[in-house]
């Protein structure tokens, strides 16, 4: 019995014993440190970076013509489709041409007789003269047939003028199209009497080349200025921008405009300053007053660094990014941002060229913490030429506004 009891005090101090060997040795496990975290790092390089601005536009006809009647008198009819594309010259209406048609026949009259009278002045002149010569007749009968021929033949250009007048009236009788564009609705019906108060009739808006109008703001415009005389933005000589027209459902319109017209001050009302591109338009897709974005192409950002988006945290005191140390520590780098260029940022303060920034795995990191530098993933590399998110205002070909 006293052996069991030897046997059963000893098994219970080895069991405590082992089990108090075992909570050391986990307790010595966990305070083990976790390995460092893995990132991916960009090497920060800077480089020109073209960039285009985009805004949204309004189109509009570079000439859009009012046809009116010239004559007073009853339309005949409408010769034109409404909505259809016309040539210049095409015939769009014509008037009753009767009427006019007896006033050149009047007018003609009135030129013959008039004719008839002169030659019958110059006969008798070429009569007077000889006989005044030997004095048969005075000198008054030479004055009085001199100009009765000088009167007849003053006559005669007064009816030509008058004929020509009539054939002019007779001419617009047939209303035709100036220019080739795009025609809209007959606001006079056939057989209405046309007068000055009713003498319009349609108009007609020419397609190509059309006008591409858009606005920047007074902030916009200085912060171009700004940029510019910074060095932070290097635009085309003269102001030359290729402007690419974007339609409503995203595809690229064919043929690239410039910008020909810049308004000579800003509007009033909204504080905004016009700004116009010329584009050809043969097939006639592009139709007044529809909406489109158009970007400028042709501006350069010199020695810019770009930086992804997710590599841009936000702090209490601002943005900042993980900048990467020779020892391979990391530390919070305050930067201050620019704008969007695709998936990346421009930045304009903080960084420079050589240092490594992480781009994934900042969530767990911590300051002076050391990490181990992963091969950057293929979206890591610079984003391709995009557009940004601000834009910067552009200079017109004409010179109107000068940064």
């Amino acid at each position: 019995m006293g052996n069991r009891r030897v046997a059963y005090l000893f098994s219970w101090i080895v069991a405590a014993g082992l089990s108090v060997f075992f909570m050391t040795g986990c307790a010595e496990e966990q305070k083990t440190e976790p390995p460092p975290p893995e990132v991916t790092v960009i090497d920060i390089v800077q480089q020109d970076v073209p960039v285009s601005f985009e805004y949204v536009a309004q189109t509009q006809s570079s000439r859009e013509v009012n046809i009116q009647a010239r004559v007073n008198g009853f339309l005949d009819k409408r010769i034109y489709t409404e909505g259809s594309i016309v040539k210049a010259g095409q015939v769009l209406f014509l008037m009753d041409k009767k009427p006019f048609e007896v006033q050149v026949n009047a007018a003609e009259a009135a030129l013959a007789r008039q004719k008839a009278a002169m030659e019958t002045a110059r006969r008798n002149l070429e009569r007077t003269k000889p006989l005044a010569a030997r004095n048969a007749l005075s000198q008054k009968d030479l004055d009085n047939a001199t100009g009765l021929f000088e009167t007849s033949a003053a006559n005669v250009e007064e009816a030509k003028a008058q004929l020509e007048t009539a054939q002019l009236d007779l001419s617009y009788c047939t209303i035709t199209s100036p220019v080739t564009g795009i025609t809209g609705a007959a606001l006079q019906q056939d057989g209405t009497y046309i007068n000055v108060m009713n003498s319009q009739l349609t108009t007609v808006a020419e397609l190509s080349p059309i006008w591409v109008n858009f606005s920047l703001s007074e902030n916009e415009m200085q912060s171009y200025r700004n940029q510019a005389a910074q060095g932070s933005l290097r635009v085309p000589k003269d102001g030359n921008y290729d402007v690419q027209i974007i339609l409503v459902d995203g595809s690229l319109f064919p043929f690239t405009g410039k910008i020909t017209f810049a308004a000579p001050s800003y509007d009033s009302q909204t504080g905004t300053f016009l700004i116009r591109v010329s584009v050809n338009n043969p097939d006639g897709t592009l139709r007044p007053n529809q909406y489109v974005r158009v970007q400028l192409k042709g501006a350069v950002r010199p020695n810019a660094i770009l930086v992804p988006q997710r590599a841009v945290q936000q702090g209490l005191k601002g943005q900042f990014v993980w900048v990467v140390d020779k020892d391979s520590k990391v530390d919070p780098r305050p930067v201050v941002v620019g704008d969007w260029y695709g998936n990346d940022w421009f930045i304009s303060e903080g960084l420079k060229a050589g240092e490594k920034v992480v781009t994934d795995g900042v969530l767990t990191l911590r300051p002076g913490a050391p990490v181990v530098v992963k091969a950057a993933a293929a979206d890591a590399a610079p984003a391709a030429p995009g557009v940004v998110s601000k834009a910067a205002p552009p200079k017109a070909e004409s010179g109107h506004d000068k940064p």
